[in-house]
């Protein structure tokens, strides 16, 4: 069970109670008297967000007030609890009555009281959730598990999380289920036939390599899941700006969020056979760098000209995805950290989806509204395919235009997907740029709690 979650008996955590606007008042003549005057006397109204603590008699925590939106209102934060951690004393707590959501109110709770704590202590307090009834305790805290995967690989500098220690971090999780590893590293990569894979990683001292884990009973169905794994992105030759370079160290949060992913379904024990696959390199400078205009043959075979070397992620994929799609998986999934096109369409709290399986589609709404993890679907639009030709190679990464960026981002990775029964692509920011209920500043998951309730749905 997660850290923040405590077993204690319910009548001896101090009780939170949830109010609204529209129920304030209602709550507030059923306090005590003292109680009642402190409220309203520190000026307390159920404005969202909003906590008091109640004194009892001899001056302990009695009580917590706090607030949330009307059940009425367009929009209402599911995870606003998220902010309780935050601020709340030490204590052991519970839900005297019921959020919007209990079951996503006991989720934000514990998304709220991740810290990153590697490089200096954190000053938390120890704030514990007494689980609410009804609720899937052990689903929940393996959620809570994984963010904090994800997060903590996110927000750990590039100094210290580069292509061998992102490789480590996935032996680890592979070890800790009984699962298979491999790793093909450097040279190997052209050898093994990944040209794509080698020539984005080729100039970092630190060698790129491919992560390839494997888990669960070979006559599952197969589903197989690719993260981005670039490290640090410099732009490459097509050197990107200061300012564009400062959070780059979250340029591995497809492969964070995969190994996430990965996490809750094999803690889960889903009827799946899982692979994850992971290219893990940095996008360097050096004299052997890859260059603009460049051509260089695919694993697939295709030959790739490099329009733009800053468009490093779509190459790593392709190689991947050539080798998943190569075993015919019943479902092949993506995720990376991909495009600017996508943060100015959809901003960095809703990430783009593509799919051409409409009940995927159908399905994956459904379970990212459900569980709070928002996505939008973005169409693979056919006659923009054409952009990416290349009058010297059979497609080039990163065409002039500047239009539609994450379309022809997914419409690059489509080329490389072909036996698959059903792909799905998720061009993810991977990053909260300021802190919000639940989402500390940093490192973020996205979408992989949506895609674990999917298979969840599909393969449980």
């Amino acid at each position: 069970m997660h850290s923040v979650f405590e077993n204690a008996p319910a009548p001896l955590a101090i009780p939170i109670t949830f109010a609204t606007k529209a129920t304030w008042d209602a709550i507030s003549a059923d306090l005590p008297a003292p109680a009642r005057a402190f409220a309203l006397g520190n000026g307390f109204a159920a404005k969202p967000g909003a906590c008091l603590t109640l004194p009892d008699a001899n001056g302990k925590i009695a009580q917590v007030l706090f607030g949330l939106e009307n059940e009425t209102s367009k929009f209402r934060d599911l995870f606003r609890p998220g902010l309780l951690p935050g601020l709340l004393p030490p204590g052991v707590y519970r839900f005297a009555n019921a959020p919007h959501d209990a079951r996503l109110a006991a989720l934000a709770f514990a998304l709220g009281s991740y810290r990153f704590g590697r490089y200096r202590k954190t000053d938390a307090p120890e704030v514990k959730l007494v689980p609410p009834d009804g609720v899937d305790v052990a689903d929940i805290a393996r959620m809570a598990e994984a963010a904090a995967l994800a997060r903590d690989l996110i927000n750990t500098p590039s100094n210290d999380m580069g292509p061998e220690e992102l490789a480590e971090a996935a032996q680890q999780l592979a070890n800790r289920f009984g699962a298979s590893f491999n790793c093909i590293i450097g040279d190997d990569l052209v050898r093994q036939n990944f040209p794509l894979i080698h020539a984005v990683g080729m100039a970092s001292t630190r060698a790129p390599r491919l992560i390839d884990i494997s888990w669960g009973d070979p006559d599952h169905p197969k589903v197989t899941l690719v993260g981005k794994g670039v490290c640090f992105d410099t732009g490459g030759l097509d050197l990107k700006p200061s300012s564009g370079m400062l959070i780059m160290k979250k340029d591995m949060g497809g492969a964070a969020n995969v190994l996430a992913l990965a996490l809750m379904v094999m803690d889960a024990k889903l009827k799946v056979r899982l692979r994850v696959l992971i290219p893990a390199v940095e996008n360097a400078v050096a004299g052997n760098a890859f260059r603009p205009l460049d051509i260089f043959p695919s694993r697939k075979g295709p030959t790739v000209e490099i329009g733009n070397t800053d468009a490093e992620g779509r190459l790593v994929l392709a190689d991947a995805l050539a080798l998943a799609d190569e075993e015919k998986p019943d479902l092949l999934i993506d995720l990376g950290t991909l495009t600017g096109a996508a943060r100015v369409a959809l901003g960095p709290e809703l990430p783009p989806f593509y799919t051409d399986d409409e009940s995927l589609a159908q399905d994956l709404a459904i379970s990212a509204k459900r569980e709070n993890d928002p996505l939008w679907r973005l169409p693979l639009w056919p006659p923009y395919d054409s952009w990416l030709d290349s009058k010297v190679a059979n497609i080039n990464n990163a065409p002039s235009g500047g239009f539609a960026g994450s379309i022809i981002c997914a419409l690059f990775l489509q080329r490389f997907v072909e036996t698959a029964k059903s792909w799905l692509h998720v061009d993810i920011y991977g990053w909260t740029p300021s802190a919000k209920p639940a989402r500390p500043e940093g490192g973020e998951c996205q979408a992989a709690r949506a895609i674990y309730k999917l298979l969840s749905d599909r393969y449980a």
